[in-house]
């Protein structure tokens, strides 16, 4: 049984002092949910300005793979740590696409990550042009090939499947389409690793996921949860996502 994961990626928004009014009001409509890991993930100012709780964990949006030196404007997972950080997104589409990083810096980051004893949410996920071209399965197959390359275990480690023509767009794949990659992803984890592993790692779906389309897509086959993105930045919109997930 995979306990479902239910991740909000803030991105470039919210000072300090707007994440910590966030977490409190968040802190107060959590005390219900029981069944389900929830995951925030504030710009790296806010790591330290969010309210300590055990309602969720804390998770960071990037990280350098390197421990220390002459990396200007880059975190390591050493200052990740002192922040009490649990989870790090990695391999994001827009790392990929704005920012040039490419599967074997992700790589890389991967590898820092567990090394560090903190888990990488993985993100996979194929563009509109890919998609067209028929492309969505070599796609994730690449990345996780290469993004994985470093790991011998998946025993704490995140998927996420995140179709870039999806994200913040208001488009979301049909369910179907979604089962048919998740389980693919699946697959593909069966065949760089044991069976018993795969079966466990959670994949989470993100892409325009809000309040209206949750339950379906929860309920779809070998989705064990959500990244999500604009959804995360309003509280009421948030949790009304998380409770539909704890009450699966």
């Amino acid at each position: 049984m995979i306990k479902p994961i239910v991740a909000g990626n803030w991105k470039m928004n919210k000072t300090p002092s707007e994440g910590n009014k966030f977490s409190l009001s968040l802190i107060e409509n959590l005390d219900s949910i029981s069944d389900t890991d929830v995951i925030i993930c504030p710009p790296f100012t806010g790591l330290n300005s969010v309210v300590p709780s055990d309602c969720y964990d804390l998770g960071a949006q990037n990280c350098y793979f390197e421990n220390s030196g002459a990396f200007t404007g880059e975190v390591s997972v050493d200052m990740l740590i002192d922040c009490k950080v649990k989870y790090v997104i990695l391999g994001h589409s827009e790392r990929r696409t704005i920012f040039g990083e490419d599967d074997k810096v992700i790589g890389d980051k991967v590898s820092s990550v567990i090394n560090a004893n903190m888990i990488p949410v993985l993100c996979i996920g194929e563009t509109i042009e890919e998609l067209n071209k028929g492309l969505a399965k070599e796609t994730v197959y690449k990345q996780l090939k290469k993004g994985l390359s470093k790991v011998g275990s998946l025993k704490d480690i995140v998927i996420a499947y995140e179709p870039v023509w999806a994200i913040g767009t208001g488009l979301t794949a049909s369910s179907e389409k979604i089962s048919e990659i998740h389980s693919y992803i699946r697959g593909v984890l069966t065949e760089f690793y044991n069976e018993t592993e795969s079966s466990l790692i959670p994949i989470l779906y993100g892409g325009s996921v809000n309040s209206n389309n949750a339950e379906e897509l929860i309920n779809v086959d070998s989705v064990n949860g959500f990244l999500i993105g604009g959804a995360s930045l309003d509280v009421e919109k948030f949790v009304d996502i998380i409770k539909i997930v704890d009450k699966k």
